[in-house]
């Protein structure tokens, strides 16, 4: 017996060790396009099988002193936070603590709600109607300042609620910051306090911290960002500067997390496991929770529900200033990709997506840039501003017959044609497709994986 078990571990140990060596030379080329030496780097991970198969750092951790980025390197982690957060409340409901139907105003009892009953569910879906504080003039002109709980609240609570909960999806940083409210108010512990010793601390997650300026921080990373609106992704030496510095009294529970790939690797196999929350929570976390009309959110509680080529995985991305970041599990393969960045203008959404692709043997075929064939009369039309049914706006422009998209006070961002009336985004998996009606009035389809929203030209 003994025997056959030495035999299967190392048949085991043979194939994981074939796996690495089969997919590294395509992860490098993915990672070190996207991360060229001298510039702002990345670091990387996958796990297979409760593995580590894949680890590796690329560019520069600080460019000023010259420093390269390691896999020890210590990067923010943006909205992954919110997976700490969602899992901090589970928690709670195991233990008996609170429950997931139970109105906020319990917690925080002045809380204005229009009348509408405004739950713990509905703040983790982001169903809770409850507008995004990171929309608000008022909080992006004092982004610097520190606020206390209170004062914050008080910032963004007089917001009217964008609709009545659980008729529309919409992300929402306020909800998972009032959810850190409401830990802190069952836990008379700080929301850093409650996840360092009830999470970190658990699972030996020694290189993962809650944001504190102050604070050394071994292996800190810096962070960077761009001068001028890019829509290629490149570093260019000249136009970087560094990430601008925030307060993170606005990010409790929303964001303001730091780790690494492997504390990362460890939170995944901890949840994985149930060693932090039961199988009944760890479904409702994973579970794509429905809207009132029974159309999916595509969200659970603090997991994006997607898929990549037909197989179904649990992702989430984080941006702050000067970082960038992607995690992905794939449940039926057992793989975990993770990929964090110290640069705000790239894209590990993109590049953990495509290995997570090629790591189960279903990667995505390139799309190759072409020049823009549009027929005139539809490029004359599908110009100007489009609502879509999930409430987004997305304005299309022209230049030296080049189509461009952008969001509100965002980024223009350039699209490419891959046939007469369809365009995609570089470096992405999302695509705009364009139609004229009998009356020649246009409308818009987006599409980025599973998700799909049609969008209607209003000007």
């Amino acid at each position: 017996m003994k025997n056959k078990n030495l035999t299967l571990i190392i048949l085991f140990i043979i194939s994981i060790s074939g796996y690495s060596q089969d997919f590294e030379k395509e992860f490098d080329l993915l990672l070190s396009k996207e991360y060229p030496t001298s510039g702002p780097g990345a670091t990387a991970l996958v796990g297979v099988n409760g593995k580590v198969i894949y680890q590796k750092a690329f560019g520069k951790a600080n460019l000023e002193l010259s420093v390269d980025m390691t896999v020890n390197s210590v990067l923010e982690i943006g909205s992954i936070t919110k997976q700490f957060t969602a899992v901090s409340i589970l928690m709670l409901v195991d233990q008996g603590k609170l429950k997931l139907d139970d109105e906020i105003t319990k917690y925080i009892k002045d809380y204005p709600t229009e009348g509408h009953k405004i739950t713990i569910h509905h703040l983790l879906s982001h169903t809770s109607g409850i507008g995004s504080f990171t929309a608000l003039d008022e909080w992006y002109d004092n982004r610097k300042k520190e606020y206390t709980k209170e004062e914050f609240i008080d910032l963004f609570k007089k917001s009217p609620m964008l609709y009545a909960p659980g008729e529309k999806y919409h992300y929402s940083n306020t909800g998972y910051f009032l959810l850190s409210a409401v830990i802190e108010k069952i836990s008379n512990k700080t929301y850093a306090e409650f996840i360092e010793t009830y999470i970190f601390k658990p699972l030996e997650m020694r290189n993962t911290y809650y944001e504190n300026r102050s604070r050394i921080i071994l292996n800190r990373a810096s962070g960077y960002d761009n001068i001028k609106d890019r829509t290629d992704g490149d570093f260019n030496e000249s136009e970087t500067v560094n990430g601008e510095m925030i307060s993170y009294s606005h990010f409790n529970g929303a964001g303001g997390i730091l780790s690494t790939v492997n504390d990362l690797f460890l939170w995944n196999r901890a949840i994985r496991n149930n060693k932090l929350i039961s199988e009944e929570s760890k479904r409702k976390a994973f579970t794509n929770h429905q809207l009132i009309n029974g159309n999916n959110t595509n969200y659970g509680y603090g997991w994006v529900i997607e898929e990549i080529n037909s197989t179904s995985s649990l992702e989430h991305n984080g941006g702050t200033f000067g970082f960038r970041s992607n995690s992905i599990y794939l449940p039926k393969d057992d793989v975990f990709v993770v990929v964090l960045s110290n640069r705000t203008y790239s894209n590990p959404d993109y590049v953990s997506t495509k290995m997570a692709a090629i790591a189960i043997n279903k990667p995505y075929k390139e799309i190759h840039n072409s020049t823009p064939n549009i027929e005139s009369e539809l490029l004359q039309k599908i110009v100007g501003t489009y609502e879509f049914d999930d409430g987004s706006i997305r304005i299309i422009s022209q230049e030296n017959n080049e189509l461009y998209s952008q969001r509100p006070n965002g980024n223009k961002i350039k699209i490419y044609s891959i046939e007469t009336n369809r365009f995609y985004f570089l470096n992405s998996f999302s695509n705009l497709t364009f139609n004229l009606n009998k009356n020649k009035q246009p409308s818009v389809m987006y599409e980025n994986r599973i998700y799909k929203s049609k969008g209607v030209k209003v000007k």
